[in-house]
This record gives structure tokens, sequence and C-alpha cells, in this order.
């Protein structure tokens, strides 16, 4: 690689051949003209006047050329070593060897080479912008988050004495986590920040009709997003969310905590439930990016802009009950299709259907997902096999719901005639301590998959 100076020299020798040429030829004219007597003025002066400029710009750049500092500081010398212009600072440092100039054309390479590429995102489905915006990863830890939503905060004095004591109980049962109580007004604002590069998404929420399916789908966005834990108002932590998984399963397998909400044993379930297993959306703990978050966050937000689309987006003209839209009927398709995913699990022995999980009294687990039993999250309903709130395996204490349908009926309100239970089965179901009392069908199962693992959880002896 040639240096700077060489390069100059070069072009410098090239210069002076050229010159000498011009000068003999000059020379040459000016003696034929003085052998023949052709001495016109014109064209002797002319000849003159080139001759001493052509010898005068031969001299100056066959004369020594100067080596001051004030021209040579910064520049490649013929050793190849580059002199550092003074700078103000201390000269303890050694001569560096010089770069090349012009210095060589590097590479084209990705500034990360581990991210993923996300050519013409506008031709991509909704799961794989989802996909791409909240990568899942496995491995990771569960976010020390815990997400409520509601009209105020507790800082409000409208927030309601009859919530306090709940939501303060997960404050002090969780030290160190981040607890957020999102209004439904900065609800709005999360979610455009969240899902900006998901527009469509963001359409869908500020569509809905009604505060309650805002509520649901809420949960399933934050979620996937941000991850950690899920919570309603109105729920009360028995234990930590540290003790609802024996310490002996490695976290690093889980990515999903889910619970049951019923279990019916009666024969004429489906006049009070949507489906026979039925998996409790109150509370849900996840990782960010779990594809089941996924899949229902994408299945909804398609539902919402169909029916916007048919003008049909309104609380008395929707085709779908809230339960099958953004409740738990749902939610339980949307695990049950992953359990039997292929594309998640290898496929052994029989289908996972609701026999898998009817009448559980410990925890069990299905590939990254645990799913507790009725006990963990509806303590104390008195039925399906629901033991107390001092059961080991209690874990969320779910409130009167009678007592949040004083304080905002609006999020109880359904008003979709003949898709809905009748006002009796509400009062009747929630006496019970039952929740979603609708009249739909079971779903068919799907193709096999691997079995669920027991996971025993240790007696406690105490939940103070």
């Amino acid at each position: 690689m040639k240096t700077l100076a060489s390069a100059a020299e070069q072009q410098l020798d090239e210069a002076v051949v050229v010159l000498q040429f011009l000068t003999l030829n000059s020379l040459k004219y000016l003696l034929l003209g003085v052998q023949k007597r052709a001495w016109a003025m014109p064209n002797y002066r002319r000849a003159t006047v080139l001759a001493i400029f052509i010898l005068t710009a031969l001299y100056l750049l066959t004369s020594p050329r100067s080596s001051s500092p004030s021209t040579s500081q910064g520049l490649p010398q013929g050793d190849g070593t580059t002199h550092p212009i003074p700078t103000g600072r201390p000269s303890g440092t050694s001569q560096q060897p010089s770069r090349p100039y012009p210095p060589p054309r590097q590479a084209n390479s990705p500034k990360y080479p581990n991210q993923q590429p996300m050519a013409e995102p506008a031709s991509k489905n909704l799961r794989d912008k989802l996909q791409y915006q909240f990568p899942y990863d496995l491995e990771a830890k569960f976010p020390a988050y815990i997400w409520q939503t509601w009209k105020y905060t507790p800082a409000s004095g409208d927030f309601g004495d009859s919530f306090r004591a709940a939501e303060a109980s997960w404050t002090e049962k969780h030290p160190g986590f981040i607890h957020e109580v999102v209004t439904d007004k900065a609800a709005v604002h999360l979610l455009m920040y969240l899902y900006a590069s998901v527009p469509e998404v963001v359409e869908a929420y500020n569509a809905l009709p009604l505060p309650v399916l805002k509520a649901d789908f809420f949960r399933y966005l934050i979620l996937l997003a941000r991850g950690g834990i899920y919570t309603d108002i109105d729920t009360a932590a028995i234990v930590s969310t540290t003790d609802w998984i024996p310490p002996e399963v490695p976290r690093s397998t889980i990515g999903l905590v889910v619970g049951i909400e019923a279990d019916p044993d009666r024969p004429d379930w489906k006049d009070w439930f949507s489906r026979r297993i039925q998996f409790c959306q109150w509370t849900i703990q996840a990782k960010p990016g779990h594809p089941v978050l996924r899949d229902v966050v994408a299945t909804i937000t398609d539902d919402i802009l169909r029916m916007k689309k048919k003008g049909i987006l309104k609380s008395n003209k929707m085709d779908k009950s809230i339960v099958e839209f953004t409740g738990p009927a749902v939610w339980t398709d949307t695990i049950f299709a992953y359990l039997n995913n292929p594309n998640y699990f290898k496929m052994e022995g029989k289908n996972i259907t609701w026999e898998a999980f009817t009448g559980m009294e410990s925890a069990k687990k299905v590939g990254d997902v645990v799913v507790l039993p009725i006990t963990s999250f509806s303590p104390g309903v008195g039925q399906m096999g629901a033991k107390d709130p001092e059961d080991p395996m209690a874990f969320v204490k779910h409130e009167d719901m009678e007592t949040r349908k004083r304080e905002n009926p609006s999020r109880e309100t359904v008003g979709q005639k003949g898709m809905i239970a009748t006002e009796k089965r509400i009062a009747l179901d929630l006496r019970n301590g039952l929740w979603h009392p609708y009249n739909t069908h079971c779903g068919t199962p799907r193709k096999e998959a691997s079995q669920p693992v027991d996971v025993t959880h240790p007696s406690r002896k105490s939940h103070d």
C-alpha cells in the first residue's frame, strides 16, 4: 500500500516530464524562428514569454520541498508512521503505525448480528408481528411486576375502601416487586406506547364498547408485553408468588402459571359454565412473549376488527358473548390449543383434555405451563373440590363479586339478550362464589399430546 508521500512524488515526476517536453518544444520553435530570421514581433514575444514561464515552473517544481513542522504534522512519512497533531495533552504515548490512505473499504456487517431482521413487516400476519415485537425467552426470570387495573389508583379518595386491604396485600407479600394499579385512562396511553409498532392492536383496544371487555383485553396485552403477574383488583394475596411452585421445579422451565376456575361435577354443567374445565383469568403469571398470550391477543384483535368492519361491535349487537369474546372461554380454548400443538410439544399418548385436570389437588406441569388446582385461586367457594383459604394450596382469595358489582356496575353489565345468563342465574352464581355463568358448550378435543406431570407442593403450616 503506497503512502501519501510516495503517491505525491510519483505525480511530481510525471509533471516534470510533461513540463520538460513543453519546454523543449518551445525552445525548438524559438531557434527555428531565429534561423529563418522570422522575427515577427508578436510571435517572438509570445515564444519568449512561454519559455520563461515554463522554465520558472520547472525550477519551482524541481526545487527541494520544505519539511517544516507546520506542513508535515499528522501526515505519513517515509517510515510508515504517523506523527500526531499536538492537542495539548501529555505526549507520553508511543507512535502508532499509520492507517493506509485511502482507508480500505469495510465489508457491510449488521450492527446487531443476533437481531432478527424484519423484512417487509406490512406483509407479516399479526402473530408474526407480535412474535417479533415480544420474543419469548423460556429461561429468563419471571419479571417482578404486579399489574392491576381500576378506575382509580389507591392514592385517590374514590378508590374504594373495600379494595384497599386486598390491593395492599400484594405489596405486602411481594416486597421488591413493582406494583402498578393502572387506571382505565392510563391504560390507553400505556398500550399506545407498548404496541406502537402493532397499531392494529391499539385500534382494536380503543374500539371495544364496554369497560369489561377492555379490562379482559388489558390483562393479556400487559402480560404479553411486560410479563409478571396480573390480578384483579378484588383479589387478595394469601402467599407470595415465589411459593406457588415447589422450589425443586426450575423456574427456567416454566413460562405460564394458571389456575382452575371451574371444575363442575354436576350433570347440567353446560347450563352454567362455558367449558367443562375452565381456566382462571383473574390471576395469571407469565413471562413476556408467551405463545398463549400471543395467540389470545391475536384472536381477540381479529374478532374486534372483524366485528368493527361489519358494524356489529356494539354492546347489543356483538355475535359473541363476553365470556367467549374476551373472557375465560377464549382463554381456556387458547391454553388447550397450545398444550396440543405439535409445534411446541412432542406428541405422545392421549390428547390433553379437561379429563387431565379434573379433580386436581396439586399442581400439574405440561411443557412450560403449570396448572394449579381450584383451591389455589378459588379457595372457600364451597364446591367443585375447592378447599378453605387456610389450605396449603390456597394462594389467592377472590373477594365477593357482589362488591365489585356495587362499586362499578358498568364493568359487569353485559347487555346481550339471548347470549348471557339470566339475572336469577347471575345472583345464584354470585352467592355460590362462581364466575361467568354462561351457557356454552365444551370444545372438542384436539390432537394427541404429552401428558401432564404432577407437581407436589410441600404443605405449609401457616399463611401469616
